[in-house]
């Protein structure tokens, strides 16, 4: 068992980046005096030629980027070892390479995993984060030229788990990163899907869904660092939120550096409530540094139902219940069809409809 070393400061919330996480929730996972173990987190449920799994000590396999995030510090100070996922140069994966969390106790645990995807290579990795867990864990994401990677990440964890997680792409030259991430467990989720590149011509496109309630937190910080030329980014997270005291938060943050010339970025948030008492914080940001881009923007909204669908279906001798939960599978429907796998698609919906039962609405 692992624990930190006198480098690390926990966070009070008086800083901007956990200025909206109750910090009294996190499970003793930024606590110096709870101790945290180091775990390796994932399995291969689906062994596929092409990918290898090995597990390395972090020693000889250190951090591919740099962070400034707390939970992220404090993981890698308690790993000490991670897993390394290698998809071979031009391979291409039939189907998805699925991901499941293993060794997780209940109790406090830290887990890394490098993906690397050699020159182009095309696969999609499908990770499922489910049971009960108090983890704190960064993937990070490694795409050699020319490479194609989608990675979906499902957090249907139980009521009771706490989830810190960084998901962190560095994308070289001419590759494609797609990210598709759905939040609809657990007591406390704060994740972090961030991208930087590493040649021109590379892109990303980040898209995820996140539904809350009772008493819920989800929070997703997203930040794309456009720091080489003729990159490419689009972001776009739908959100839902019923029920008493049900909380999301969406910080979108896309910095444009003064080389990046011929960037084209466009990131998106939407909120939907349900029901009083809940709340939903949203904060789209864009800093630029250079004139010579394609283009830049972003757009935020939150509200309520919109009156004419409901109108428009009741009118057509569907009961309300039915037609609230047509109208949220409909606003879900763009990002879970990204998904690409109808049992998963199902699966995810059918939830959201018995959470949207228990809470009424």
């Amino acid at each position: 068992m692992s624990t930190l070393t006198t480098n690390y400061l926990a966070p009070t919330g008086r800083e901007e980046a956990w200025r909206f996480t109750p910090l009294a929730r996190v499970g003793g996972l930024l606590d110096s005096a709870v101790a945290v173990s180091s775990v390796n987190s994932i399995k291969i449920a689906n062994p596929q030629n092409g990918v290898k799994l090995t597990v390395k000590s972090v020693v000889d396999q250190p951090a591919i980027s740099t962070s400034d995030d707390l939970a992220t510090i404090r993981a890698r100070e308690v790993v000490t070892e991670v897993s390394h996922i290698e998809l071979a140069a031009n391979s291409q994966l039939e189907k998805p390479l699925l991901l499941e969390r293993a060794n997780l106790t209940g109790k406090p645990q830290a887990s890394r995993t490098l993906i690397s995807c050699g020159a182009n290579s095309h696969a999609t990795i499908i990770l499922n984060n489910s049971g009960d867990a108090i983890l704190s864990d960064e993937v990070e994401f490694d795409l050699a030229q020319g490479a194609t990677l989608t990675f979906v990440s499902l957090q249907e964890w139980s009521s009771k788990a706490i989830h810190l997680g960084r998901q962190h792409a560095v994308i070289s030259k001419d590759a494609t990163f797609n990210s598709v991430v759905v939040t609809v467990g657990g007591s406390l989720v704060r994740l972090l899907p961030t991208v930087e590149y590493s040649g021109p011509g590379s892109s990303a496109d980040l898209q995820g869904l996140y539904f809350a309630t009772d008493g819920q937190h989800l929070e997703h910080r997203l930040h794309v660092d456009h720091n080489v030329p003729n990159a490419k980014s689009r972001v776009n997270y739908k959100g839902a939120l019923a029920g008493d005291k049900a909380h999301t938060v969406w910080i979108g943050d896309v910095y444009i550096r003064s080389n990046a010339e011929g960037t084209d970025t466009y990131e998106l948030n939407r909120n939907l409530l349900l029901s009083d008492g809940a709340r939903a914080d949203s904060v789209p940001n864009l800093e630029i540094e250079t004139g010579e881009i394609v283009g830049a923007g972003h757009a935020s909204t939150t509200g309520r139902f919109d009156d004419e669908q409901l109108f428009y279906l009741s009118s057509r001798g569907i009961p309300a219940e039915i037609a609230r939960r047509l109208v949220i599978r409909g606003f879900f429907a763009e990002i879970v069809g990204k998904i690409k796998d109808e049992e998963i698609e199902n699966r995810l919906m059918d939830r959201i409809d018995s959470e949207l039962a228990k809470v009424g609405a």
